[in-house]
């Protein structure tokens, strides 16, 4: 079996720990402290930082919910709410977190409080869809679920409409390969998505969230995210079509700290290497801008591409929390 959701959930970690070394740092300093590119080596030990503890929060939060029967907004909320507060409580929520998911899990201590409060509605920070794979690997869940969980766990940090839309892409993105989509094929299907749900809003999971913001109507609220993500899907394309590996991906899609940017250079690192796994983290790894968490989605699409069997076993050994990861990619992949 090519057990993807265990190989998303390793190759997340292990993009991640790649990465840690190299983020803030520009690729010139990158190569001269750390040689090639292409040479990177898994750290020693091999620690993450917070784009894989909160994927495992997420998960937990998947995991229970699922656990109390069939997905819906309250059920998820409660549980991942839970898990982020966790999260934020927690000491070993030591690994330079993002601002923004520090404020949000502050208000959200608050159970009293609407999570909608609590959500920053100015915030597109990556940090929304860094960790919003387990959305993707969880079996059974129809369309509708799957992209109303996407976007309710990005809202309860990152508010903004482009924080849900490229978080409800990347889960897609990650379920369309677990499933077996061609990565050439890749791109015009999350293009299609995108056109397909722009004025889509999911008022069952986002409640009155648009109305925060400064937008006349839900839709015109949503839209707003789903064109961002439309505009970073066309720079994605072009750089495909003129592919240029040993240039910084970053160049062509952006540096990763705002989400659509995630997800776009995340994907560029993915597709310029299908089929050579470590190298596409090694390329995201060095990149001038958030190289953890562009490497941490290069390691999620590539492991849901081709499985648990991508990742180098003196690698997948030592990775930081590797219990806990190979015990939601096992749930998933029954």
């Amino acid at each position: 079996m090519k057990q993807a959701a265990t190989g998303t959930l390793i190759g997340l970690a292990l993009g991640d720990a790649l990465g840690r070394p190299t983020e803030f740092k520009s690729v010139p300093l990158i190569l001269a402290s750390l040689g090639p590119w292409r040479e990177l080596e898994l750290p020693e030990p091999a620690l993450v930082t917070d784009d894989t503890q909160m994927t495992l929060a997420l998960g937990r939060g998947l995991r229970t919910a699922a656990e109390r029967g069939p997905l819906t907004p309250e059920g998820l909320e409660r549980p991942v709410r839970a898990e982020f507060v966790d999260w934020y409580r927690s000491p070993e929520n030591d690994r330079a977190p993002g601002n923004t998911c520090l404020r949000a899990c502050d208000l959200l201590q608050d159970t009293h409080r609407p999570w909608q409060e609590a959500s920053q509605t100015g915030s597109k920070g990556c940090g929304a869809n860094m960790r919003v794979a387990p959305v993707g690997l969880v079996p059974g869940l129809s369309d509708e679920q799957r992209a109303g969980a996407a976007q309710l766990q990005a809202a309860l940090t990152h508010g903004h409409p482009t924080g849900l839309a490229a978080s409800d892409l990347t889960a897609h993105a990650v379920r369309l390969l677990a499933e077996g989509t061609e990565p050439a094929a890749l791109v015009g299907q999350l293009r299609a998505y995108a056109r397909q749900n722009r004025t889509r809003y999911h008022h069952a999971w986002l409640g009155d969230l648009w109305s925060r913001a400064q937008d006349p109507t839900p839709e015109h609220f949503i839209a707003r995210g789903w064109d961002e993500c439309l505009a970073v899907l066309d720079r994605l394309e072009a750089a495909l079509r003129d592919p240029s590996p040993e240039s910084d991906p970053c160049l062509a899609t952006g540096e990763g700290w705002i989400a659509e940017e995630a997800l776009a250079t995340g994907l560029l690192c993915f597709l310029l290497f299908p089929g050579e796994p470590v190298t596409a983290l090694r390329r995201a790894a060095c990149t001038a801008g958030d190289s953890d968490s562009i490497a941490c989605l290069a390691g999620a699409f590539a492991g849901a591409h081709l499985g648990a069997g991508a990742w180098p076993a003196e690698w997948a050994e030592r990775i930081e929390y590797r219990k806990e990861l190979l015990a939601l990619g096992a749930l998933w992949d029954a």
